[in-house]
């Protein structure tokens, strides 16, 4: 289960888990930012008439943070010192809103149920199996031992408060970890695309897409289902996890299987669903190699008419590049698809950008670099893999103000990155791939949803929480 850590300070300065890998132990590095971000609140705060919290949940406290990057990682974001201590010039500095689809949005559903014999005899995931994740998860986290948590933090009630009332993100692809069946995952696609549903008759506008899900391991019957999910959920999108060793496979699978993964592309292919989104890098499973991105190069060649979005960016792992700059397995994948030629793969961000940026901002960099040289520009997709790291504002900020380092391109040609490219990145490849009228009205959830949740929210004063959902290394 997941730890929520709670921080003064707008950017999480220590790597947190989705749980799909083992979180690393706060760096030095890491601990120098955080320690110069709460010294400069310190200074600051009393200059403005505010708490040091007050101050760190305002634009000036993301600020602050991105400077004390800067002091210790070297200049990697736009920003000015005034803007710590100027909130209209951090506006200001910042330019209009852009248009923001987020392609992996994550929260967990109240149908797990410890108590239901039908889903465990199934093999769902429960309530109780998931808050045994926290319990086992002590030996990598002393914190953990004392802990009572919920999963309050992760339902989609306030995945909705941390994605559409404290961030920007414009529109959200619903997305959900694997079950050991596609019909048992942690959020179902019939419940998916509830939500979806819901979520744009409350607004009477397109908010929210959601995924339906596939795994090759019962033949016939996965092909029926996936007949079911076009056709009576209309879902926007297929999601497959090839390393998760679904039920029925001892390790996992891979895209290029002519014999057990081909028939589902056809079928996509056949039912007009031709976005497919796999999990690879982040290894799942047993088997890491599972997760290796390239068996998607012959899979792509072969269905042309499918767009397979490589989500993770196929990244094996967060760690610092190699002295060539070399980042493991995406590097080797951009190389791949460049001997390839392909036009119909797009590289997603999820979890990837905002766990570099924090960690390894050089790294970031070069990913980042290496990916539009690979696959265009056209062909980077934002996505935050939030509820899990909380509110997605704090990886909207960094994004907008991360910048190539001029030495990284000089040596290594990468491109920079212009407002223009990341305004492509954020929202207008997605529109184009899932087909979404980036001009249309897009109303927001009305006050009195969710229980009158956002007036409650609104009266209490607008405060991100400043959580992340994952668990740490103590």
């Amino acid at each position: 289960m997941r730890q929520g850590v709670q921080s003064e300070v707008p950017l999480p300065m220590q790597l947190v888990s989705n749980e799909e890998f083992p979180p690393l132990p706060q760096t030095p590095a890491q601990r120098r930012v955080e320690d110069r971000i709460l010294a400069e609140a310190g200074r600051l705060a009393p200059r403005l008439g505010l708490s040091r919290r007050e101050f760190l949940r305002r634009s000036g406290g993301m600020a602050a943070s991105l400077l004390a990057m800067n002091a210790v990682f070297g200049h990697f974001f736009d920003v000015l010192p005034l803007e710590a201590a100027d909130a209209a010039a951090f506006q200001e500095r910042t330019g209009a809103p852009l248009f923001i689809f987020d392609v992996q949005l994550h929260y967990v559903s109240a149908g797990y149920d410890p108590s239901n014999a039908e889903a465990g005899r199934k093999g769902a995931v429960s309530k109780q199996a998931l808050l045994g994740l926290r319990r086992a998860s002590r030996r990598l986290n002393p914190k953990l031992e004392s802990d009572r948590g919920t999963l309050a933090d992760l339902s989609w009630e306030n995945f909705v408060k941390e994605v559409f009332f404290d961030s920007e993100t414009s529109i959200g692809l619903i997305s959900t970890p694997p079950g050991p069946y596609p019909q048992d995952a942690v959020v179902p696609p019939k419940e998916m695309t509830h939500i979806r549903d819901e979520i744009n008759r409350v607004t009477q506008s397109r908010r929210m897409l959601a995924h339906g899900l596939v795994s090759p391991q019962l033949g016939q019957a996965d092909l029926d289902f996936m007949d079911q999910q076009a056709a009576t959920l209309k879902v926007d999108a297929w999601k497959a996890y090839t390393g998760a060793a679904a039920k029925g496979f001892d390790r996992g699978w891979f895209l290029d299987d002519e014999k057990i993964a081909y028939p589902m592309l056809e079928k996509a292919r056949k039912l007009g669903v031709r976005r497919f989104c796999v999990h690879k890098g982040l290894p799942l499973g047993p088997v890491a190699d599972y997760n290796h991105p390239r068996d998607l190069i012959k899979a792509a060649k072969d269905f042309p008419e499918i767009d397979f979005l490589v989500y993770h960016s196929g990244l094996l792992s967060v760690t610092a590049p190699k002295p060539t700059g070399e980042v493991p397995w995406t590097t080797e994948f951009c190389q791949m698809k460049k001997q390839a030629g392909l036009t119909n793969i797009y590289m997603e961000l999820g979890s990837t950008f905002g766990q570099l940026v924090t960690t390894n901002p050089t790294a970031c960099a070069h990913l980042l670099g290496q990916m539009v040289d690979a696959f265009g520009v056209d062909h980077v997709l934002w996505g935050t893999d939030s509820i899990w790291y909380g509110t997605p504002q704090w990886q909207i900020e960094a994004f907008r103000r991360f910048e190539i380092p001029v030495a990284l391109i000089e040596k290594h040609g990468y491109a920079p990155l212009t407002r223009g490219e990341k305004e492509q990145i954020f929202g207008l490849n997605a529109s184009r791939v899932f087909g979404v009228d980036v001009t249309a009205r897009r109303n927001e959830i009305p006050k009195d949803y969710l229980s009158r949740m956002k007036m409650t929210y609104l009266d209490d004063g607008a405060a991100p929480s400043h959580r992340w959902y994952g668990w740490v290394t103590g």
